[in-house]
């Protein structure tokens, strides 16, 4: 494969509030590329890149998906992020992967609080934007509005390129402030065709304006030709490009658009932006590389063709054709049939096809280097977030970290086909989402589902249901509770049994005690002189081992202690292995009710992100919530609360929020630590736990 040239490669996404058409501008982008012929529409359920079920009946997407195009000579790998707040995960994904974006903004609504969270972590991932406020042929929409929206906020700086041209249904066009020239679509029947032409005349004193204030802004990146500027010399246009392409690489400014992607207008001037002002791969912070420990090495992956490969896995996605990893290459080269090792597993796979994905067709590859992103075809053992590198040559790209599960829901298939067909679509979605856990109740069979929230599990349902076909009974969420201990117990206990043949014997002296926080489970033997002869600890540790599985308060694991074997008794013939973990298993039954056991409940960390008008509502709910408020921040945005609460108080928390916030306020959880319960919670927690189990039999 030759070497590309990667100062033409853009890797952008386009990110934005639900119905703000970011994907209806993809689809204009696709198609001004040449790489559509028909346009798809979402409101007709029809988009390209929207191809699973929920999206087209939704007309939202969830997934995202990666394209490729071209434009001008440069070649854009285009990621389309969802807009919606429960899928923030796969947008914090995506921005990982990428070097600029285009913020979408609807025309009416103006910014809303989606979009300040992407907006958010967009500036945390420190990418490069440009700004596309789109539907200005809708009415209610005002384009000098949503530009001072963006400065109050987002607490960002609008660079305003174009002005429009008419609003509303009269909007037709829109005047590039550089060049002093009107773009104007208003062929009816093909909507690609546009003519330039010189502003209209009311226009000319509101272009000066504008055309200055851009003119000021861009020239303060240099200070040569802000000189020459103040002085009164007017700077050349390709200075003022290169100023504009400074200051929106460090993200002082962001060069601002519109248009009306449904009605294909202005959109060119933005791809035109993506060219002009975007990072290439080689101009953003290279991703710093870790050891195996997860430790910085202090090395970095700089995308260059010629070092180490180094690639990390953002995405796995399931269609038609098979399962598909999309990668992200940082540095040096992939080719197909080659071997590559993925550091997370320690095992190496090779690469069989390679694909550059345009929504849901593909081009078969030989190739690809640094800088490119690209898809992989059926890969075994690769997860999100895994780093793919030269076995030679290991090194992983930052982890991701996907926090344990909190919360499941119990799902059994309602006929006996369905079961295998749960098996399998599980698989593939446990694969696609590092987050989302199944295991299996031994007692009842179950199979549980665990995720990090209410809402997660909700469209896990909902996939399994409309996606996969699986008709299922869904229990009600349930909390991961533990157990411990808090009193230290010194015990005896003899196990014998005498029926005939041999008889089994074994008898043990021990200290059962609270462990440090964090500790689990631990076994240590005193025992000496040979009361207890060395071979049968390991049996001893593994009858306690084994219980503490089950706690003797809700039968949840149990914590944080500690059996220390002092002393007992063995008969030459009589005294087994088994004889002695079967003491251990009654020993522990005889003992645990005696040391304090104690409910253990899940903590979470709460970011609650409200206007301010609302915080006093959201404080007041926390508490009612058994919350502890740790820290309020403002910000030009609103007021971020950080609060620990207990998982059982959080159900139904969203829909709480959003009600008191009309809509605005946002919140993410992750799960911090356990603690112990309180009394009237432990006992209703126990109480439900006991009729669970009669109902069961």
């Amino acid at each position: 494969m030759a070497d590309v040239d990667l100062s033409k490669y853009r890797n952008i996404g386009i990110f934005a509030h639900v119905d703000a058409g970011k994907t209806t501008t993809t689809e204009r982008i696709l198609k001004l590329t040449g790489k559509i012929h028909k346009t798809g529409e979402v409101h007709d359920g029809e988009a390209t890149t929207d191809f699973m079920e929920q999206e087209q009946e939704r007309g939202i997407t969830i997934q995202s998906a990666a394209t490729s195009c071209e434009w001008n000579g440069h070649r854009l790998n285009i990621i389309d992020t969802p807009g919606h707040v429960d899928f923030t995960i796969e947008v914090y994904r995506s921005l990982k992967v990428l070097d600029g974006g285009i913020g979408v903004f609807c025309g009416s609504g103006g910014v809303e609080p989606q979009s300040e969270t992407n907006w958010r972590y967009a500036n945390e991932s420190e990418v490069s934007r440009v700004i596309f406020i789109n539907k200005l042929d809708r009415i209610g929409a005002d384009f000098y509005r949503v530009t001072k929206q963006v400065e109050d906020v987002l607490g960002a700086v609008p660079l305003v390129m174009v002005l429009p041209i008419g609003i509303e249904d009269q909007f037709k066009g829109c005047v590039d402030l550089l060049t002093r020239k009107a773009w104007i679509w208003d062929n009816e029947t093909d909507t690609t065709a546009y003519r330039i032409e010189e502003p209209p005349a009311e226009m000319a004193d509101q272009v000066e304006e504008w055309r200055e204030k851009l003119i000021e802004t861009a020239v303060e990146q240099d200070d040569d030709i802000m000189e020459a500027y103040l002085e009164g010399e007017e700077p050349s246009l390709e200075d003022i490009k290169r100023c504009i392409r400074k200051g929106t690489l460090t993200m002082d400014f962001f060069p601002t658009y519109c248009g009306s992607a449904f009605k294909d207008k202005g959109v060119q001037l933005v791809l035109d932006a993506a060219v002009d002002y975007l990072p290439d791969p080689t101009e953003v912070k290279p991703q710093p590389e870790v050891d195996l420990e997860g430790n910085e090495t202090g090395e970095l992956a700089i995308v260059d063709p010629d070092k180490p490969l180094r690639a990390l896995a953002f995405k796995i996605m399931d269609d038609r054709f098979g399962a598909l990893t999309f990668v992200r290459i940082y540095s040096g080269r992939m080719d197909k049939g080659m071997t590559v090792l993925n550091t997370f597993t320690g095992k190496t796979e090779r690469i069989g096809r390679m694909v550059e994905m345009h929504a849901d067709e593909r081009i078969e590859l030989d190739g690809a280097q640094a800088g490119d992103i690209i898809a992989v075809v059926g890969m075994k053992n690769v997860q999100t977030g895994h780093t793919l590198c030269d076995e030679k040559n290991p090194a992983t790209l930052e982890p991701m970290v996907f926090p344990d599960p909190v919360i499941s829901i119990a799902i059994s298939p309602n006929d006996k086909g369905a079961s295998e067909k749960l098996g399998i679509a599980l698989g593939k979605m446990i694969k696609e989402d590092p987050s989302f856990r199944v295991e299996t109740d031994e007692d009842s069979g179950e199979t549980i589902l665990k995720g990090m929230g209410e809402l997660h599990l909700d469209i896990k349902v909902d996939i399994l249901k409309r996606t996969h076909g699986i008709d299922a009974t869904i229990g009600k969420p349930q909390v991961a509770y533990r157990e411990t201990i808090t009193k230290t117990v010194e015990d005896s206990y003899t196990h014998k049994k005498q029926s005939g043949g041999s008889g089994q014997f074994g008898k043990i002296d021990y200290i059962i005690e609270p462990g440090e926080p964090g500790s689990g489970y631990q076994f240590e033997s005193k025992v000496t002189g040979g009361n207890v002869p060395r071979e049968f600890w390991p049996a001893i540790e593994k009858g306690f081992a084994g219980m503490s599985e089950k706690g003797v308060l809700a039968g949840f694991p149990c914590l944080d202690w500690k059996v220390t074997l002092m002393d007992g008794q063995f008969h030459a013939v009589d005294s087994s292995a088994v004889a002695f973990e079967l003491a251990a298993k009654a020993a522990y039954r005889q003992t645990m009710p005696k040391a304090g056991p104690q409910l253990m409940e899940p903590i979470m960390k709460v970011d609650v992100f409200t206007p301010e008008d609302h915080v006093g509502d959201v404080i007041g709910d926390l508490n009612r919530r058994r919350g502890m408020i740790k820290s309020q921040e403002a910000n030009p945005t609103g007021v971020r609360i950080k609060a620990e609460c207990p998982l059982s108080e959080m159900f139904g928390y969203i829909g709480t929020l959003r009600t008191m916030t009309s809509g605005r306020g946002q919140f993410s959880m992750e799960f911090l630590h356990y603690v112990a319960a309180p009394r009237n919670v432990s006992e209703d927690v126990i109480k439900e736990v006991k009729e669970r189990e009669a109902a069961s039999k």
